[in-house]
């Protein structure tokens, strides 16, 4: 097949095609139309460019839609070419889109748009949200807001700012009770919850994991609280290479109990290996450590030491 015609098929199919032919669904609560989230499982393809380009977060794959045939199925080009042939004129399910309002180009900067937000207060929908339906103590909500970690996000959701080095504002995670998604134009780098040069860094999947294992741990002063948005964004391996490079760290693969987890933490633990640091596999007893810490409330359970994977502070 000519250059010219590769061409022509590859404008004719997206990898929505390829991975809807293959069992995958889109997650449209995680989607963008920028970044469209499909899932089988525990793989997790990412579709960018306008449905012409992918990524696998889990791995380094990423390509054009005959990359993605060769890497969901292992075939070398050529059958890859004609599977592709095969699903010319296939038309993928149209994706309905939950925040196509908000897709639009945001009018301010990230800066302008996180300081245009209130902080959370007792009683706030973001307040209510935290300590009531997520189990976060008042205390952890309190220390997060003071950190400038937290802003009142529409419709009862709260925003958990992702900050680089230098302390600025890339970006936010939002949660709320109908909502999960990514500051729109923002960039994933670190959630941040603990002292900045602590010499104990817990990494997570999510902002609200972040503070439920610092209830659970009752916030250790030796410990930084990380988490990662639930990507893997070269601009986060760079921040975490940051902080691993100071002697006597200890990072802590505090991922979520089950198989996307324990691929995130396979690479936390290689990272650490390789910066020369101690690297340990932390895991929750249920899915994440925010449904162990609602868990903990429901079972009235009283200090940090009542579940098995509690850290005790240290006794003076």
């Amino acid at each position: 097949m000519e250059k010219a015609e590769l061409e022509r098929l590859k404008e004719k199919v997206p990898c929505a095609a390829v991975l809807e032919r293959a069992g995958f669904a889109l997650d449209v609560s995680e989607s963008t139309r920028k970044a469209m989230k499909y899932r089988r499982d525990a793989q997790i393809i990412i579709v960018i460019h306008e449905g012409k380009g992918w990524f696998d977060p889990l791995s380094d794959g990423k390509g054009d839609v005959f990359g993605l045939v060769e890497h969901l199925e292992g075939v070398p080009f050529v059958e890859a070419m004609n599977g592709v042939a095969d699903l010319a004129g296939f038309v993928p399910s149209a994706p309905v889109w939950q925040r196509e309002s908000r897709e639009r180009a945001p009018d301010l900067s990230i800066t302008d748009r996180w300081q245009a937000r209130r902080k959370p207060w007792r009683g706030s929908a973001a307040w209510r949200y935290l300590t009531e339906a997520r189990a976060i103590p008042e205390r952890i909500v309190r220390a997060a807001i003071g950190a400038g970690g937290l802003r009142e996000g529409p419709h009862g959701s709260m925003w958990a700012a992702h900050t680089d080095a230098d302390g600025a504002v890339t970006g936010w995670e939002e949660r709320g009770p109908d909502w999960r998604g990514f500051a729109t134009a923002g960039a994933k780098v670190l959630f941040r919850f603990g002292q900045p040069g602590a010499l104990r860094l817990c990494v997570t999947e999510a902002a609200i994991d972040a503070m439920s294992l610092a209830a659970l741990e009752d916030v250790q002063a030796d410990t930084l609280y990380l988490s990662t948005g639930g990507g893997w964004a070269p601009a986060t391996e760079v921040a975490i290479r940051g902080l691993v490079g100071r002697p006597g760290i200890q990072l802590v693969a505090a991922t979520d109990n089950n198989k996307q987890g324990d691929v995130y933490a396979s690479r936390l633990l290689a990272l650490a290996e390789e910066a020369g640091c101690g690297g340990e596999r932390l895991r929750p007893i249920g899915d994440d450590w925010n449904a162990d810490l609602k868990m903990k409330r429901e079972r009235g359970m009283g200090d940090a030491g009542d579940l098995p994977h509690a850290r005790r502070s240290p006794q003076g």
